[in-house]
């Protein structure tokens, strides 16, 4: 019935494969595990090729991208629903796979969303920046994500029907960090897939520091860009995106925010690196860089 799709980079995916497999052996519906690595390092390439059966883990010899890689489970899944997980959650209910086994029989044939939660405690100072994001942009209540369901698609943590994922799959044309699953919630909407939000997340612990998550922030960006180029400038992509949608807000007076941007460009970056986190000048940041990179084009 379902087929829990995982794509690898950089990540010993032992203890999530364990939970999984543990799970799906108390159900009665029929599942699969498959693993796709994006071309990862030799080392987790070794930790990872035991946890399951070779013709489910497959190993590609280049790096295709975030998008690219979770086409590729279309080759390889058999069961009708996929269910896609970020390498680096944690599955923490023990009822996890049977909730959304419910779900399924509930929603039939329709997007489902888990949803993501952060842990309460802060971790150390140089991973606040990612950690204060999530906690406060990421993880929220299947009802809150129901009031917007296609804004609220993340890639992290959801189920899809194979008919609808044979109809509309992630654009290979983003082959950099980000915003795929922004576009694929928004081809969902323009479509007229529904989504549903449930109440089954999963848990985000692997952390990255301030200074990559700035920099991964900004290649995001690049990738927002992007899109805007190959869908010329769709209005309602750009009304579904708040940044973009600030940036044309202010557009007038985009001058004013490049000129403010640029004098204070070093010390934002430098407190945010440190661990200095206000989300309303994080959001300033990424106005601000997405000012200088739209003035470039």
């Amino acid at each position: 019935m379902i087929s829990i799709c995982i794509p690898i980079y950089n990540f010993n995916v032992t203890e999530l494969v364990k939970t999984l497999s543990a799970q799906s052996k108390g159900l009665n519906c029929p599942s699969e595990i498959i693993l796709i690595d994006d071309c990862s390092d030799l080392s987790y390439k070794k930790a990872n090729e035991n946890i399951c059966s070779k013709e489910n883990y497959i190993q590609l010899d280049k790096n295709i991208g975030r998008a690219a890689i979770r086409n590729r489970f279309l080759e390889y899944a058999k069961y009708e629903y996929l269910l896609f997980l970020d390498c680096d959650m944690v599955v923490h209910s023990n009822n996890f796979l049977d909730t959304y086994f419910k779900a399924i029989n509930e929603c039939n044939n329709k997007v489902i969303c888990g949803g993501l939660m952060y842990l309460k405690s802060p971790p150390k100072r140089t991973e606040l920046l990612r950690w204060k994001y999530g906690l406060k942009k990421e993880s929220k209540t299947y009802i809150q994500r129901n009031q917007n369901p296609h804004k609220s698609f993340m890639t992290s943590n959801f189920v899809i029907p194979k008919s609808i994922f044979n109809t509309i799959s992630f654009d290979e044309r983003l082959s950099k960090y980000g915003h795929e699953d922004t576009l694929f919630g928004y081809e969902l909407k323009k479509r007229n897939f529904k989504i549903i939000h449930i109440n089954n997340p999963v848990l985000s612990v692997d952390l990255i520091n301030n200074i990559d998550y700035i920099s991964n922030t900004e290649k995001a960006i690049d990738n927002l860009i992007h899109i805007l180029k190959f869908t010329n400038y769709d209005k309602g992509f750009i009304e579904d995106v708040k940044l973009l949608h600030t940036y044309y807000k202010l557009y007038k007076v985009r001058k004013f925010t490049e000129i403010i941007f640029v004098m204070f460009k070093p010390l934002i970056k430098y407190a945010l690196s440190k661990g200095y986190v206000n989300l309303y000048i994080f959001d300033f940041y990424k106005l601000g860089i997405l000012t200088l990179k739209m003035k470039a084009i």
